[in-house]
């Protein structure tokens, strides 16, 4: 996948429509550059063990001496979808708020943005920032909430305690959203009344300042972030692993014979299988049923990390063989689980496909 040569490249960039400008957007060490250094990787261009620690795109001295993004910088990377290739203009921007300048020249030469939230930190000051910028550019987010890993072996999280916790970043980052949209509309409200007023043909007795008029007659649904939209991806960039939720729901699809877009619909809120029945249900809390996303997903990635942070041999080959996987001796032997970790999930969950896969038709309706 890798861009080597001036023909190919000429190729691609006649081809506008298969051309996407996606900037990275966060707050100040919440993985944008981690996150880069995968995409990249998956071209070729960096090594995938070298991703996270060699910030590629932090090209100057001081950004390397300092470990923060200073100045904006961009790559070109080829990506492939039904036998479509793409040319995604990646621009790694700052998150330090002393940068904001490099962030607002970013979003207005792109198509569509990559939102990146720590686990978690959650919803910081720039993450406000950069989400009402990209909403004042009127391009399309994607979001991605990172470091999952911390949930596990920082905060030791339960795959439960770890779903409650990644619905209320998505409830907070929701809110602000709403705020936004709210305050759009209101506006546009506003300037009518003051054109209304200026009318002279108008009847100042028929004029009514009804401020929530227009809100509850738009349907503003698909403007919000959730992973049965599509819009919204997990991942680990320092051990190069993300998904969203239809690559689960295609897996789980085959196994348990449930069609594909019914568990897209419900792998992602408070709904269990019955799998007597083979139905999907509403949770229901008293009886302790887990929801699709924990049972289906988190459960297993937690027991993957169990696996190999506890050096369970045994476990770990079974785990590999049941994905279908296959690790690398040097990796098997490796010290550090953080290595054998990486060298699975990025076969299992490839964190460049999970994040470009939704990323490359960003700018489709625009």
């Amino acid at each position: 996948m890798v861009l080597n040569s001036l023909d190919k490249m000429i190729q691609l960039q006649k081809n506008t429509a298969n051309i996407r400008n996606i900037c990275v957007l966060a707050h100040v060490d919440h993985g944008k550059t981690t996150l880069a250094d995968c995409l990249i990787s998956s071209n070729g261009i960096i090594s995938s063990r070298l991703a996270g620690k060699l910030r590629y795109m932090d090209s100057r001295e001081d950004e390397q001496v300092r470990g923060i993004t200073m100045k904006s910088s961009a790559i070109s990377l080829l990506y492939a979808k039904d036998k479509e290739e793409y040319l995604i203009n990646l621009i790694d921007s700052p998150g330090h708020v002393d940068f904001s300048s490099e962030v607002s020249t970013a979003v207005r030469i792109c198509d569509g943005c990559i939102i990146v939230v720590d686990a978690v930190e959650g919803v910081c000051p720039q993450t406000q920032a950069v989400l009402r910028q990209a909403w004042l550019e009127n391009i399309r987010p994607v979001l991605v909430i990172n470091k999952i890993d911390r949930l596990i072996v920082e905060l030791k999280f339960t795959p439960q305690e770890a779903y409650s916790h990644l619905k209320n970043i998505l409830e907070q980052i929701n809110a602000l959203t709403g705020t936004l949209f709210t305050s759009k509309v209101l506006e546009e409200r506003a300037e009518r009344e003051t054109e209304s007023q200026g009318n002279p043909n108008s009847d100042p007795g028929e004029q009514v300042y009804d401020w929530s008029a227009g809100l509850e007659d738009t349907d503003d649904s698909h403007l919000y972030f959730s992973p049965d939209q599509g819009n919204v991806v997990f991942t680990s960039a320092v051990d190069g692993w993300g998904f969203g939720i239809e690559h689960f729901a295609k897996i789980y699809s085959q196994k348990i014979g449930i069609k594909k877009e019914v568990l897209l619909k419900t792998l992602w809120g408070d709904y269990y299988i019955n799998m007597k029945a083979k139905k999907i249900m509403k949770v229901d809390q008293a009886k302790g049923k887990k929801p699709l996303f924990v049972q289906l997903i988190l459960e297993n990635i937690w027991s993957l990390y169990d696996a190999v942070l506890k050096k369970d041999k045994e476990k770990i080959d079974k785990i590999v063989t049941s994905l279908g996987l296959k690790m690398g001796a040097r990796e098997a032997r490796h010290s550090d689980p953080k290595v054998q970790l990486s060298a699975i999930c990025s076969q299992w969950l490839p964190i460049a496909h999970a994040v470009l896969d939704f990323s490359y038709g960003v700018s489709e309706t625009s």
